[in-house]
């Protein structure tokens, strides 16, 4: 019998008393899949439990656990979720949309492949926005699932597109997860949820059986809980790819051993201007605990139209993506209202915008590589807020408040980032920082993660242990008794 406090455990800990012999694969497995069917559904975080080849799974892990493996396999035994738009074979893989949610393919995708490859334990596959957002969605309810709740205050929003792996790996239903992110939905769920996400550099990880929405601006990522655990599920799913072109031999750049010497971290001078008030007084802790390891300056990024060419790009190739989708009629069963006509506009995207987006965006590459060059990473509030409540347009909600243009400026120019905790903030919702480097630096930007996180203590996830029995699933907010700190 695994304790549910177990199931909360970092990748580090979980690989430690599997090999300790605490508990094999195959008992944890059970464990986590009977939390995936109870928490999971009341969160909506959960598509499919695959039981079968998890089970299966965990005890080829077990054996090889038996024969002394495991010790350079961090990943051995321990299961995970991925996002519902990486293929699978055996199960659906819906991409969160209704006209497809019988959809399967008689194949993996290369991630879970890799993951297999390592002794990782697919488990589940994990809700998401119908089509990852792709649509031009207005509420949390965008999916035939149901609006994904955050596991510490179930009347608040998980974050899209990735907001089932980032409800599972906050919630205890996983060890870790994979998500997707094009414009944010790697990092938002992730800081909403309260967990590290990973977002490499472009063309780093790649996306063969994969849903494509933005041929140029899509990226998967692994979603853990710290920094460290994202490495390890990095350094498994990396490298190329002959099934999917867009990958790069390039390696990426090697961080200072332990951040030898001093580190530069650049902050941006609009940072902290206009966030909630919480969300800027822990990103002003966050700077002070970066400086003790530190030089910490002051910058401003290009003064380039960021959200605008993502838009473009996105809408573009989002309209070719799924040109045969809407041709059929199927967008107009999509739940989301404003997704079911938001396919259609995207085929009015003029083919001269998008080249001039493309043109702009070749500048944004050149000019924020070199406002970055003298540093390590530029550190930044992942988000404005924390989540917004469900049952309301998120926007309306966003609204008050405006993050720095670094979401959309990395994502355009392809750039790693990886957003990690940093406190809470309203409702009791966490509150988070993004750490983002130049292209292939992506070890370099997980090291600084990781060594921020050793300096820190923000979030005691087993607050959720025990928190989803029968007479507290309706509400948390109150009982959780989260400080600021």
């Amino acid at each position: 019998m695994v304790d549910d406090e177990v199931l909360f455990s970092t990748i580090d800990e979980l690989g430690e008393g599997l090999r300790n012999g605490e508990y094999t694969s195959r008992e944890l497995t059970e464990a986590y899949i009977e939390r995936l069917r109870s928490v999971g559904d009341e969160l909506n975080a959960v598509v499919t439990v695959t039981e079968e080849r998890a089970l299966e799974a965990a005890d080829e892990a077990d054996e090889e656990l038996s024969n002394g493996g495991g010790e350079n396999c961090p990943l051995l035994g321990i299961p995970y979720g991925a996002k519902d738009l990486l293929a699978a074979e055996g199960y659906p893989t819906t991409w969160g949309a209704a006209p497809l949610r019988d959809q399967q393919f008689d194949y993996d995708a290369t991630v879970v492949e890799r993951l297999d490859e390592a002794g990782a334990v697919l488990v589940a596959k994990l809700a998401m926005i119908e089509l990852a957002g792709g649509f031009l969605y207005d509420s949390a309810d965008a999916t035939f699932t149901g609006p994904t709740s955050s596991p510490w205050n179930t009347d608040a929003w998980a974050g899209g597109s990735s907001s089932g792996p980032g409800a599972a790996v906050a919630a205890g239903l996983v060890g870790f997860a994979v998500g997707s992110e094009t414009f944010g939905s790697i990092t938002t769920p992730a800081a909403f949820s309260g967990i590290a996400g990973f977002r490499p550099t472009y063309g780093r990880v790649s996306r063969y059986g994969a849903m494509a929405l933005s041929y140029t601006m899509d990226k998967l990522g692994p979603m853990c809980r710290s920094a460290r655990g994202c490495d390890h599920v990095y350094r498994v799913i990396a490298g190329a790819d002959d099934r999917d072109p867009t990958t790069t031999e390039r390696p990426p750049t090697k961080p200072p051993a332990r951040l030898r010497g001093k580190t530069r971290i650049a902050v941006l001078s609009s940072a902290g201007e206009n966030e909630q008030p919480a969300v800027r007084e822990n990103y002003r802790r966050s700077v002070e605990t970066f400086s003790e390891f530190a030089d910490v300056e002051e910058i401003s990024l290009p003064d380039i139209p960021y959200a605008s060419v993502a838009g473009t790009v996105i809408d573009a190739e989002s309209a070719s993506a799924f040109a045969e989708f809407v041709a059929r009629g199927d967008a107009l069963e999509l739940t989301n209202e404003a997704s079911q006509i938001g396919g259609y506009a995207q085929q009015a995207v003029l083919a001269e915008d998008y080249i001039t987006a493309n043109r702009v965006r070749t500048i944004a590459q050149r000019e924020l590589d070199e406002t970055l060059a003298p540093y390590d990473a530029v550190v930044v509030p992942t988000r404005a807020t924390v989540a917004s409540p469900l049952g309301s347009p998120f926007v309306d909600y966003f609204a008050e408040y405006s993050s720095t243009s670094m979401g959309a400026a990395s994502n355009v120019a392809g750039l790693p980032g990886v957003s990690v905790p940093n406190g809470f903030g309203e409702r009791g919702l966490p509150t988070a920082i993004e750490i983002v480097g130049r292209a292939y630096d992506d070890a370099t930007v997980l090291a600084l993660a990781e060594e921020y996180q050793s300096r820190t203590d923000h979030v005691d996830y087993t607050d959720l242990v025990g928190e989803f029995d029968t007479e507290s699933m309706a509400r948390l907010d109150t009982e959780l008794g989260i400080t600021g700190d």
